[in-house]
C-alpha cells in the first residue's frame, strides 16, 4: 500500500469514527478545513465548505462535489474505526467520498499542471436533500461560476472502481405526500351513525396503487408507497380521523406532476364518496437528477482512459440524490464508483454494518484529479 494510500485510509476512518448528521457536521468540517489549509489552497466557510484552487490565468470552472452527512443508524461493525458516537454512523460512505476528494486536491496541489479553477465543494445535509440548496442560497454559484459540475457516490455490490453513468436521468425524485381523512368518530356498535375514517382511508390506500399500475405509462418506473396510517381509533371507538402517510419516487419531472394530480383527484373522490373531506399535502424533498450529455461523456471517456471498467448507460437509480440541484443549475454529472463486491463493502447503503472500501479511495482521488485536467486546458509553460 502507498503512502498516499495510507494517508487517505487514516484520514477516512478518522471521519468514520466521529460521524455527524445533516447540518450539525460541526467537527467534520473543521478537519475538511484544516486539510485544505494545510495543502494551502484558498477556503470559503458557510453552510459548507468550499476549497478554490486556481492554476494559470483561465476562467474555466470546473466543481466536484462530496457530501459531509452521515446518518442517524447504531453502528454494528466489528473492525476498529466502528463510530464512537452513539445512533450516528457513516452508512452511506460519504466518509470515503469527502476523503477521495480531499485526495484529489492534494494531487491538483502538487502538480496544477492546468489552466484553470476548481472549485471543491464540501456540502452538509445530503441526506434530508438540504444541503445542496443550502449552500446554492449561501450564493455558492454567483460568487464561484462553474461551468460544470461533478460528484461520485460509491455502489455497493459493483465491482472496485467499476464506473457507471448514464446522459439523462441517473436518480429519482423523492416526493412525501400526507392525506388527512375528517370523518365522523362514533361507536363501534353503530357504524352508520358516523363516517369511519378507517373505511376511508383503507379505500384510498387500495385506490392510490391505480395510479402506476393504470394511470402512468408501464415503462415510466414510478413508485407510490403509503407508508403509514395513523388513527384517532380505540378498542370500541370508530376513527373520525386519519392520516395516511407515504412516499413517491419518480423518473421525470413531469410524471411526478401527475403523480400529485391523481393522487389529490383520488383522495378528494373517495372522501366524497364516503361523506368525508381529505386534505392533502405534497411535498418533493429530492428533484430528479439529470445528468448533461456532455459532462457525462467527459467522465466515461476519463475513465475508460484511466483504465477503469465502465458502464456508460447504466440504468437509472431509484435512490434520490440531494446533488440534482446542482445539476438543474449547471451542467454536471453524477457517476457511481464501485465499491466492491464482497461484504462489508458489498452491504446495502443504509445498513448498520455497511463499510466504505479504503482501496477505492487513491481510484476515486486519481480520477478526480485526471478528470480536472482532461476538462481544463493543459497550463503553459514559460
Amino acid at each position: 500500500m502507498s503512502a498516499f494510500q495510507n494517508s487517505l485510509t487514516d484520514l477516512r476512518r478518522s471521519f468514520h469514527r466521529d460521524p455527524e448528521v445533516g447540518f450539525d457536521e460541526v467537527r467534520t468540517k473543521a478537519r475538511v478545513v484544516r486539510c485544505l489549509r494545510a495543502l494551502g489552497v484558498e477556503v470559503h466557510e458557510g453552510s459548507g465548505v468550499i476549497g478554490v484552487l486556481q492554476s494559470g490565468r483561465g476562467n474555466r470552472t470546473i466543481g466536484l462535489r462530496a457530501d459531509l452527512d452521515a446518518l442517524p443508524i447504531q453502528e454494528i461493525s466489528t473492525h476498529d474505526y466502528v463510530s464512537q458516537n452513539a445512533g450516528v454512523m457513516h452508512a452511506c460512505g460519504h466518509d470515503g467520498h469527502i476523503t477521495m476528494l480531499l485526495g484529489a486536491v492534494e494531487l491538483l496541489t502538487r502538480n496544477p499542471d492546468f489552466d484553470g479553477k476548481v472549485v471543491f465543494i464540501f456540502q452538509p445535509n445530503e441526506e434530508h436533500g438540504l444541503g445542496a440548496r443550502a449552500m446554492i442560497d449561501d450564493g455558492i454559484l454567483e460568487q464561484f461560476p462553474l461551468d460544470e459540475v461533478y460528484a461520485i457516490h460509491n455502489l455497493p455490490g459493483a465491482p472496485l472502481g467499476e464506473v457507471s453513468t448514464r446522459t439523462g436521468q441517473i436518480c429519482a425524485s423523492e416526493s412525501l405526500f400526507e392525506i388527512e381523512i375528517t370523518g365522523q368518530g362514533g361507536h363501534a356498535s353503530m357504524p352508520q351513525v358516523g363516517v369511519d375514517a378507517i373505511t376511508v382511508g383503507a379505500e384510498m390506500v387500495q385506490a392510490l396503487q391505480t395510479i402506476v399500475s393504470r394511470k402512468l405509462a408501464p415503462s415510466t418506473g414510478a413508485v407510490v408507497s403509503v407508508t403509514e396510517f395513523v388513527t384517532d381509533g380505540q378498542r370500541n371507538v370508530l376513527p373520525g380521523t386519519a392520516i395516511l402517510k407515504g412516499d413517491v419516487r419518480t423518473r421525470l419531472p413531469q410524471d411526478r406532476k401527475d403523480v400529485e394530480c391523481f393522487m389529490r383527484q383520488i383522495a378528494d373522490g373517495v372522501a366524497a364518496a364516503h361523506g368525508a373531506r381529505a386534505d392533502t399535502t405534497f411535498n418533493t424533498e429530492f428533484i430528479e437528477t439529470i445528468n448533461s450529455q456532455e459532462p457525462t461523456e467527459a467522465v466515461v471517456q476519463t475513465a475508460r482512459n484511466a483504465g477503469l471498467k465502465v458502464i456508460g448507460d447504466r440504468p437509472p437509480m431509484s435512490f434520490s440524490e440531494d446533488f440534482a440541484h446542482f445539476c438543474a443549475a449547471v451542467p454536471g454529472c453524477f457517476l457511481l464508483l464501485g465499491n466492491g463486491t464482497k461484504p462489508p463493502f458489498s452491504q446495502p447503503l443504509h445498513a448498520a454494518d455497511y463499510d466504505f472500501n479504503d482501496a477505492l479511495l487513491p481510484i476515486g482521488a486519481a480520477l478526480w484529479a485526471q478528470l480536472v485536467k482532461d476538462r481544463l486546458p493543459k497550463r503553459k509553460t514559460m
